[in-house]
């Protein structure tokens, strides 16, 4: 089967035949070069979407990440990563390895076609030139058989008349002659250029022709074998990344494997874990002997139920105290079921119950953050210590190993001057065991409060609090660090005996603050229950049954501020007045 033979006169098909041949291995090309480019389309979308869910550095979702759940997450998102980079590698090889190859291959396809092709024209123009001039012998050979005929006819016609002179016969008889002799040799020359024609057409139809359509046919195969070749390889390449892609995927499940919900539920313990023990009962308040009655116990005070706190404001409460619990704002009060306080503890913010905590809100609140984290549970704060001394520690060595490093220098320098002064050492080494010195200094100082947190020493007294010159001055504890708090009469919070002497000092600097600003209007006044010694700064002693102006209302502390006379004004539980506010004073709020 050879398109020489069975296709020898199907030149222009055969050319329009290759063209389409070419054409096809071009748009295959063209389809190669759009997958690549999905496939880097996908890849970048996959990266994009992979970093986009990424955990932020030094952010608070970075530390989420500890979970086992957001582990197995995190896992998948650096697989689907690797994932993504399998089918670059895809875009990538199918670019070099078909894309770039086949349009070479077209270029050099379109050379030989346009070779064989120039070929193919040639032999066919030659056979035609060859046509042409046997058709051009063979008019000419006719021609002259016509004349010489003609040429005989006059001659005969001639000597048959007896009225031409002899020399008229002569002539015609000679040309005649010419004429039959022109025809005999146009005759030769047509045979000749005819046998020739035969040869060329023969060789033509049975060996040009028929080698230079194999030639195409060939090239035409070659195609067909290469764009198959093409096919296999575009199928080989995505095979060799399902290996990878596989274990990316299996990478996945084992992430998914290792996820541990009890593991997850134990670390939520250990960064929410307080250390606060539950509220105790709540004790009976007996209204009935209101002049009796120690404290209003009703803000689950005494998280051990181990009896009430004494009547003297500032006294020592057993237990911890459950922190922010809002109090009744006066004896008369009607009291409100346990689930709304529980609730109402769930939903609202802390207060801050006294001078000493208004100025650690205020500090908190400009961005201080005390460097023995007071402001965190227990727990916590034990977790940051000891992050803190882990750190420190870290530091510690780094530095030590610096240090050794230069004594190690220093002694080569020792041994051999010429290749350093050892005395240019000294600074630096000085320099590094002062840091050494003074990172074991504060290692010291969180080991400390550490072992505070932990019950290992005993709670620091005032004077060492005021040596480490930054407990509560450079750095007041937050808000809701409640649970050194003491419970005042009425059951609000007020700070312990040891810390009073401090806490004055505090409210000494709050107070300056207020220094410069107008007495408040009195908006009501008030009649006192019970006899108050007001013994802490800001507070106020009043007498049973003494009557005095309010100038502002309790905000939900357990707090009322009250005035005598324009010198003499502070604060006292609400529950131990009756208060009588005036309604059209500006802001007031009658509840009495």
């Amino acid at each position: 089967m050879s398109w020489g033979t069975e296709l020898w006169d199907q030149f222009d098909n055969l050319e329009k035949h290759t063209q389409w041949g070419i054409d096809i291995l071009e748009k295959y090309i063209k389809f190669v070069k759009e997958r690549t480019e999905i496939e880097l389309s996908y890849a970048k979308q996959l990266r994009n979407l992979s970093k986009k869910y990424q955990p932020k550095k030094n952010s608070k979702e970075e530390e989420e990440y500890r979970y086992t759940a957001c582990k197995a997450f995190l896992s998948t998102l650096n697989e689907m990563n690797d994932y993504a980079g399998q089918h670059e590698v895809i875009s990538e090889n199918m670019t070099s390895q078909i894309t770039v190859e086949l349009a070479r291959y077209v270029q050099e396809l379109k050379q030989e076609r346009k070779s064989h092709f120039h070929d193919g024209r040639k032999a066919q123009q030659h056979i035609e030139t060859c046509w042409k001039q046997l058709e051009s012998s063979k008019r000419r050979f006719e021609r002259d058989c016509k004349e010489a005929d003609r040429a005989q006819q006059y001659f005969e016609k001639m000597d048959a008349d007896i009225n031409v002179t002899k020399a008229d016969v002569e002539k015609a008889r000679q040309q005649a002659q010419m004429r039959h002799q022109m025809a005999e040799d146009s005759k030769a020359d047509y045979s000749s250029i005819l046998q020739k024609f035969n040869h060329e057409q023969h060789e033509y139809y049975h060996t040009h022709i028929p080698n230079i359509f194999q030639k195409i046919q060939e090239m035409e195969e070659r195609r067909i074998v290469r764009i198959g070749e093409s096919v296999k390889t575009y199928a080989e390449l995505d095979r060799q990344v399902i290996p990878i892609i596989g274990k990316c995927l299996d990478g996945m499940v084992k992430a998914a494997e290792s996820i541990d919900p009890k593991n997850d539920s134990q670390l939520a313990i250990e960064a929410y874990k307080s250390g606060f023990e539950p509220p105790g009962d709540i004790e009976f308040e007996d209204y009935t002997q209101p002049m009796k009655r120690a404290v209003s116990d009703n803000s689950l005070s005494n998280s051990r139920g181990e009896g009430k706190s004494e009547l003297k404001f500032g006294g020592k409460s057993k237990g911890k105290l459950w922190p922010f619990i809002k109090k009744n704002k006066s004896p008369k009060q009607q009291k409100e079921p346990l689930s709304h306080r529980f609730n109402e503890f769930m939903t609202s913010k802390p207060k801050i119950h006294c001078f000493r905590s208004l100025k650690r809100g205020l500090s908190l609140k400009l961005g201080a953050t005390p460097e023995d984290f007071s402001n965190l549970p227990p727990e916590q704060r034990r977790k940051k210590l000891q992050q803190k001394v882990d750190e420190l520690n870290k530091e510690i060595q780094k530095e030590m190993d610096q240090r050794d490093a230069i004594t190690k220098m220093k002694d080569v320098y020792l041994k051999n001057p010429q290749m350093g002064d050892p005395a240019s050492l000294d600074h630096k080494l000085a320099e590094v065991s002062q840091n050494i010195e003074k990172l074991r200094l504060e290692a010291q100082k969180f080991e400390a409060w550490l072992a505070e947190v932990e019950g290992r020493l005993p709670a620091r007294s005032e004077q060492a609090r005021r040596q480490s010159g930054m407990y509560d001055v450079q750095n007041p504890p937050a808000v809701n660090n409640c649970a050194q708090d003491r419970e005042s009469p009425d059951g609000s919070y007020t700070e312990e005996r040891s810390q009073e002497s401090e806490g004055k000092v505090l409210a000494a600097d709050f107070d300056d603050e207020f220094d410069d600003e107008e007495s408040l209007p009195a908006i009501g006044t008030c009649k006192a229950l019970y006899t108050f010694e007001g013994q802490n700064e800001g507070t106020i002693s009043v007498v049973e049954g003494e009557t005095l102006y309010v100038i502002e209302e309790d905000k939900g502390d357990g707090w009322t501020r009250i005035r005598r006379n324009e010198d003499e004004e502070g604060y006292v539980p609400t529950s131990y007045v009756e208060v009588y506010l005036d309604k059209n004073a500006k802001g007031a709020k009658t509840y009495i």
